[in-house]
């Protein structure tokens, strides 16, 4: 016998899965992100290179925009702690108990990493 699963959008954002369920999503959407970054990257790179487009041109200029940069690099940092956590957490499941302030450290890591590149983006914005 097969279970109900018929759960709405808005029911399941209601989850009480709390830090890691939001650590699992948020993982998803970066790699997601990831993968479409950079095969747009390639197809843009390719109607540049073969056929002198400007739209691969104009999508070059999407990616030095600064917003852009922030997104993108918050995506990537976040992705390669939370994947280092999740690692480590395979690799000892000793620490499985110890999740949610598994996830403490991983923001504990990720907020100064990010901070630092916030400085570099907004220096090279401002000139400096």
């Amino acid at each position: 016998m097969a279970l109900n699963r018929k759960v709405g959008f808005l029911t399941g954002l209601g989850y009480k899965g709390g830090g890691p369920m939001w650590a699992w999503v948020l993982h998803r959407a970066s790699g997601l992100a990831m993968v479409l970054f950079v095969g747009l990257h390639i197809f843009a790179g390719f109607l540049s290179q073969q056929f002198g487009s400007d739209l691969g041109i104009t999508i070059n200029q999407i990616y030095t925009n600064w917003i852009f940069q922030i997104v993108v690099f918050f995506l990537v940092i976040f992705h390669a702690v939370n994947g280092l956590r999740v690692v480590i957490l395979d690799l000892i499941p000793a620490l499985l108990e110890y999740q949610r302030e598994m996830i403490w450290l991983e923001w504990l890591i990720i907020a100064p990493l990010y901070t630092l590149v916030l400085f570099v983006i907004i220096k090279n914005l401002l000139g400096l």
